[in-house]
Parts: structure tokens; C-alpha cells; sequence
């Protein structure tokens, strides 16, 4: 009876083998994403605090167009995958094209931001800073620069995100990688002036990542010209599915809703940690948020391995299997969810060596926020698997 129970809520290796095959790739490929933003952490760190502040209080804002560029993905991904699964070709490629079209939309309103009223939308972020003003210099001339890598980011994000849907995870790794060394190469060069470049300081920081951000794109594009992939063809554009479109917005509106309330909710959250003190307030956060990341993408690992083997399951239409491979998954999820936490809570060691060069007060606030962080892992493993399950079938209105 023991044994029964436990292959009642636990797959059996090889169920967890194609899991991992696809889940940790995904999973590096965050790795090396959040890499990028603690090694950029870490780099304008040594600046001091009002420095890091101004490029921390332009990265909330720009995480606002992330998570509505993800959530977009997600909607189209969800027909991805099952087209995908039910091997129809046009149904990928219209799902592709409803990413294009609409996160080019939104690329208008994310140009009109960072350099149109860009001051205005940061000072939103340390309102009752006591040294506002002082970040706000920083993080306008950041911010400004930042602009110029929206049209590289929804490239290469929705080449990504697709090939990840079809089971295809490798090739974005690579690439990733790739782009990570650049960027981590210029920023040591650019900011503190090594290698015989000049020293430019954040300035240095975000010219890097447009640089990087470039390579990344052209990579994407010549690796998808190369490949051909099913998803992707011009005739889509040309013919589009109006009726699909309104399907996809209609499954999607409630994710990018629901992630829309997420994020404004997690930026008035920021925004008034932000306003309890100085840049000591804002470094420290921001700090934590940096190392946090790190543990963060077991996450993107395992929603995306969940979406993709029951989505395809559900595109064949084996319904039995697909309810069956939901509860494995949501069992490892709680399992991988409590090996997580114990992750998080030994990184608060890490604080001192990667930012030593912060105030002791924004050190002190950063290991506090990591260890509160660390001990919510356990459920947040859980809830964003559940919310994956409910995706890969369509079910927007309860994630």
C-alpha cells in the first residue's frame, strides 16, 4: 500500500529525467540571466550606494515591461505548446505571430517612458527619500540609455520563450551564455575604465548592455534563420487568424492582468521601502533582490517543464496522462521547493563578500530581506507550478 502511494503521487525516473531535460537548461538560462544582474550589481556596487540606487529604481521600472513582455508570451505560448502537441503547424505560427504583434504594441509605451518622462516616472520610486533628488540624477541618466534595448529584449525574448515551448532549450542557453560573458566583460570595462576603455560609470553599465543586448538579438535571428523552426513564417503575418487572436487575448487576459496587478503591486511595495530612509534603504534592497534572483530561477525551470509535457499531453489530447503528470509534478515541486529554501538561506553569507562595498546598514537590510525571502520559497515553488498547470490547459482566470 506504501509503495502504491508513493507512485500515486511520484513519477518514476524516467518521468522526472524528460522533466529535467527540459526544466534545468530553462533553469541555467535564468541562472545566467540573473547572473547579469548581480555581476552589474556587484560592478556599480563599488560606486557606492546613491549610484546603485539610481540604477536599482530604473531596474523596478523596467521589470514592469518584463513581466507584461513574459505575460504576453505566456499567453501566446499557452497555443504554442499545444499546437505543438497536436502537431498543426499553422496554429504555431499564428501563436507566434500574436507574440510579435502585440509585444511590439507595447514596445511603444516602454520607449515613451524611459525617454520621454523618464525623471517623472522614477521620482514615483523614492517619494519621502531623503536623497532623492541624488538618485534620481543617477537613475534618469541610466534609465535614458535603457531605452535603446526594447526592440533587442522582445526579440530575443519571444525566439526564446518559443523554442522553450516546443521543448527546444538548449540553443537559448548557448546563447545566453554567450551574451553574459559580453556584457559581463564590457561592464568591467566600461564602468571603472579597464581593458584601455574609458571609465564611464553607470553610464559604462548601460552602454554594455546594449551591447550585449544587440549580440543576443543578431544571435537569435541567425540561429532561427538557420534552424527554420515550424513557428515562424512570413505568411502568418500576411494572413492573420483574427478569430485566433481573439481567442489567445481572451485565454490571456486574465495572465496579463493578473501579472499587471502583480508587478504595479510589488513596485508600490519598492517604492515605499524606498522612502524609509536614504540610498542605504534603496542599495540594500536592491542588493537582495540581486541574490535572490539567483534562487528565483527554479521557478522558470520548473513551470516551464510542467507547461510543456502537459501541454503536449493535453494537445494529443491524453487527458488521464496529463492529470497524472500534474500531480508528479506538484509533488516535486514541494519536495525541490524545501531544498530551495535551505539555498536561500545559506546565500545571506554571500552579502558581504558581493557587496562589501555597501554601507553596513544596506548589508544589514539585504541579509534580512534574504533570509524573509528564502523562507517563503516552499510555497512559491508550489503555487507557481499549480499556476503553470492551470496555463498549459488554458485556465487563466484563477493565475
Amino acid at each position: 500500500m506504501k509503495a502504491l502511494s508513493v507512485k500515486q503521487y511520484f513519477g518514476d525516473m524516467q518521468f522526472y529525467k524528460k522533466a529535467l531535460l527540459i526544466g534545468v537548461p530553462v533553469m541555467l538560462q535564468s541562472l545566467v540571466q540573473s547572473l547579469v544582474s548581480l555581476i552589474d550589481s556587484f560592478m556599480v556596487s563599488g560606486l557606492g550606494d546613491i549610484k546603485m540606487s539610481g540604477v536599482n529604481i530604473s531596474g523596478q521600472i523596467l521589470f514592469i515591461f518584463m513581466v507584461l513582455q513574459g505575460a504576453i508570451c505566456t499567453s501566446g505560448g499557452i497555443f504554442l505548446t499545444q499546437f505543438s502537441g497536436a502537431k498543426k503547424k499553422e496554429g504555431m505560427q499564428q501563436a507566434f505571430a500574436f507574440k510579435v504583434i502585440t509585444s511590439f504594441a507595447l514596445s511603444f509605451l516602454y520607449f515613451l517612458i524611459t525617454m520621454v518622462f523618464t525623471r517623472e516616472i522614477l521620482s514615483l520610486m523614492v517619494i519621502g527619500n531623503t536623497q532623492a533628488d541624488l538618485i534620481l540624477d543617477q537613475g534618469q541618466e541610466y534609465m535614458f540609455l535603457m531605452g535603446f534595448i526594447g526592440v533587442q529584449s522582445i526579440v530575443s525574448y519571444i525566439i526564446a520563450s518559443s523554442y522553450r515551448e516546443i521543448g527546444k532549450v538548449k540553443a537559448p542557453l548557448i546563447i545566453s551564455v554567450v551574451a553574459t560573458l559580453i556584457n559581463t566583460i564590457l561592464n568591467w570595462g566600461l564602468i571603472y575604465g579597464n581593458l584601455g576603455m574609458p571609465r564611464l560609470e553607470i553610464k559604462g553599465a548601460a552602454i554594455a548592455t546594449i551591447i550585449a543586448k544587440t549580440v543576443e538579438m543578431i544571435l537569435f535571428i541567425a540561429y532561427a534563420i538557420k534552424d527554420k523552426p515550424e513557428f515562424i513564417s512570413l505568411s502568418a503575418f500576411k494572413q492573420i487568424d483574427f478569430k485566433m487572436f481573439g481567442q489567445i487575448l481572451t485565454k490571456g487576459s486574465m495572465i496579463i492582468l493578473s501579472q499587471m496587478m502583480w508587478v504595479v503591486s510589488e513596485s508600490i511595495s519598492a517604492a515605499i521601502y524606498n522612502g524609509r530612509g536614504g540610498a542605504d534603504v534603496v542599495s540594500g534592497m536592491a542588493a537582495s533582490f540581486a541574490i535572490a534572483n539567483l534562487f528565483f530561477v527554479s521557478f522558470a525551470g520548473i513551470t516551464t517543464a510542467t507547461g510543456v509535457i502537459i501541454g503536449k499531453s493535453l494537445g494529443s489530447n491524453q487527458l488521464n496522462q496529463a492529470k497524472q503528470e500534474k500531480v508528479w509534478m506538484l509533488s516535486a515541486a514541494v519536495v525541490f521547493g524545501c531544498f530551495m529554501c535551505l539555498v536561500g538561506l545559506s546565500t545571506a553569507a554571500l552579502v558581504p563578500i558581493v557587496f562589501g562595498s555597501l554601507s553596513h546598514n544596506a548589508q544589514s537590510i539585504c541579509k534580512g530581506m534574504l533570509m524573509l525571502i528564502a523562507m517563503h520559497m516552499q510555497l512559491w515553488t508550489y503555487v507557481n507550478t499549480q499556476m503553470a498547470v492551470f496555463r498549459a490547459g488554458g485556465e487563466s482566470k484563477v493565475c
